[in-house]
C-alpha cells in the first residue's frame, strides 16, 4: 500500500498509475472512477482501455438545480473514447440527505458514509461509486474491480474490491487498499 502525505488532486497521476498497474497484475477487467466534472476520467483515458473504464458522476442538480457538473463536450469525449458513463444518485446520500436536511436527523446511509470516512474521503467515494456502478449494471457482483475516489477533486485513493448492489451493501468486500492519503480527515 502506498500512503500519500496529503489528500487531494495532487495525487491523481500516481493514483492512476498505481491503480492501472495493480489491475494489470491481478488481471482485473474494470476500473471504476469517480468523476463529476470529467477531469479525472479524462486523465484515465490513455492509461487504461476506455472500453473497460466506468466513469461515475453525480445526478443532475447535485451542485446546482437542473444542471450537470460534467460539461457536454467532456461527456462526449469520454463516451466517444469508449468508456462507460454512469449518472446516479449517491449511494450514501440521496434520500437520507433529504431526511437529514428536513428533520435534522441522520439516516443509515449517512452513518455508513461517515464510518467509511475514517479511512478517508477517497475510500468512502471509491466504495460508493462501486455500488453506483453495480446498480447501473456496469460491474458485476462476482468480479473484482479497482475503484478510485478522491477528496474533493482528482483521485487519491484506489481499492481492489468486489462490488455489490446498494441494497446488498454488506456483501461488498474490500480486498486491498492500493493507495490512500495519510492525512485523510473526514469532511
Amino acid at each position: 500500500m502506498i500512503v500519500f502525505k496529503n489528500a487531494g488532486e495532487e495525487n491523481t497521476r500516481e493514483t492512476i498509475e498505481l491503480a492501472v498497474a495493480r489491475a494489470k497484475q491481478l488481471q482485473i477487467g474494470k476500473i471504476v472512477v469517480a468523476s463529476n466534472t470529467g477531469a479525472t476520467a479524462l486523465r484515465f483515458l490513455g492509461s487504461w482501455p476506455a472500453a473497460r473504464l466506468v466513469v461515475v458522476r453525480s445526478v443532475f442538480g447535485f451542485a446546482r438545480a437542473d444542471a450537470q457538473d460534467m460539461p457536454a463536450d467532456v461527456e462526449k469525449q469520454i463516451l466517444s473514447a469508449g468508456a462507460r458513463l454512469v449518472t446516479a444518485a449517491h449511494a450514501f446520500g440521496g434520500l437520507g440527505r433529504a431526511v437529514r436536511r428536513k428533520f435534522q436527523t441522520y439516516q443509515s446511509d449517512e452513518i455508513v458514509a461517515a464510518t467509511l470516512r475514517i479511512f478517508g474521503q477517497g475510500a468512502k467515494v471509491a466504495c460508493e461509486v462501486a455500488l453506483m456502478a453495480c446498480d447501473a449494471g456496469m460491474v458485476r457482483t462476482d468480479e473484482k474491480i479497482v475503484s478510485c475516489g478522491g477528496s474533493g477533486r482528482g483521485a487519491d485513493t484506489a481499492l481492489v474490491l468486489t462490488p455489490a448492489n446498494t441494497h446488498s451493501f454488506f456483501d461488498m468486500k474490500v480486498h486491498e487498499i492500493i493507495c490512500k492519503p495519510e492525512n485523510a480527515a473526514a469532511r
